[in-house]
């Protein structure tokens, strides 16, 4: 509940024996996570304490142990989900506020106002350190090849965040390369792709829609 409302919140709990890489406000970095949640906030969203809100919310859905808090003013239950031969992605987008990564003029410090595309990906194959922050890089060129296949002349918004989950290593054996041309890049680059292409699209639809409204 939330300025007098109900807002829906993504909950996936693989459980254990799961490491994850991210940018969330909560959960991120790399390390083994329990959890992940994606939570719709209302537009305008101001409070000060999201790593807490986040945990609150988590909490309230039944989540323990450390996981992964994103958020988004963008409608949760418009996610689009797409698989590329055992690599999935889910993917929620509100792209009113976008632009260019490399754009003139000061950037901001502190927490921005949530606009945001959330990518979430699992992978069913263990991955180094290196190769996870790889698969980072990956799933944000799909989502800029996606955003400027549509039209939207932009890299993302301000506050996009990634999520990549993979099982966690037991015998030393896990992929090196996440790369869009090794084996698991290339589907996990396929995925994030069609999920994102997906979101972003039905998102500038509803965009076109409330300017002519």
């Amino acid at each position: 509940m939330d300025q007098g409302r109900e807002w829906p919140l993504l909950v996936w709990a693989p459980g254990p024996g799961v490491r994850m890489v991210s940018s969330a406000v909560l959960g991120g970095g790399i390390g083994e996570r329990a959890w992940v949640v994606n939570a719709q906030v209302p537009p305008g969203y101001r409070r000060l304490d999201p790593v807490a809100h986040l945990r609150e919310l988590a909490s309230g859905a039944g989540l323990e142990g450390v996981g992964v808090g994103l958020m988004t003013a963008a409608s949760v239950t418009d996610r689009r989900h797409a698989v590329d031969d055992g690599a999935q992605a889910v993917v929620t987008a509100g792209i009113g506020v976008r632009g260019w990564a490399a754009a003139p003029g000061a950037g901001h410090s502190g927490l921005r106002p949530p606009g945001t595309i959330n990518i979430i990906v699992s992978l069913p194959v263990p991955l180094t350190d290196a190769a996870l922050v790889n698969a980072v890089a990956t799933a944000t060129e799909a989502k800029t090849q996606a955003l400027v296949e549509l039209g939207a002349d932009a890299s993302g918004t301000p506050t996009d965040a990634v999520c990549v989950a993979a099982p966690s290593p037991t015998g030393g054996d896990a992929e090196a390369f996440a790369g869009p041309r090794s084996l698991w890049g290339a589907r996990l680059a396929r995925a994030v792709h069609r999920a994102t292409r997906a979101a972003c699209a039905g998102a500038l639809a509803t965009e076109g829609a409330g300017r002519v409204g």
